[in-house]
């Protein structure tokens, strides 16, 4: 998964085994549609905390996911923390959590508007 934020979207890229056992594709946001930005210190707990879910589980460890709703993506590994962001104008798709090492940078940008 790469995370990229352009003055007018964020771009979620999986790669193909992502899409393929997530069930997902790549997300693209405009960055007007995304609020409630915040890091997540344990994104797997949070991800197991959302009932039953479609695609990839490996509970405590890894999750690419989206619960049945289909209202949350769940891109997560354990130890690493997570960017979690609201959407807006999306379909059914109401919030994103992801994992990565530049959680806390990526959600200044976010919250900032870089």
């Amino acid at each position: 998964m790469r995370l990229e934020i352009t003055p007018d979207t964020v771009v979620v890229h999986l790669a193909w085994w992502e899409k393929f056992l997530g069930l997902l594709k790549d997300i693209r946001v405009p960055r007007a549609d995304i609020s409630d930005v915040r890091v997540v210190e344990n994104p797997v707990r949070e991800a197991m905390g959302t009932g039953i879910k479609a695609g990839l589980r490996l509970p405590f460890l890894l999750y690419i996911a989206r619960p049945l709703r289909l209202d949350q993506v769940f891109v997560v590994r354990r130890g690493v923390p997570g960017l979690s962001f609201a959407v807006e104008n999306h379909g059914t798709l109401k919030r994103v959590l992801l994992s990565t090492p530049q959680a806390e940078e990526m959600a200044q940008r976010l919250k900032n508007g870089d």
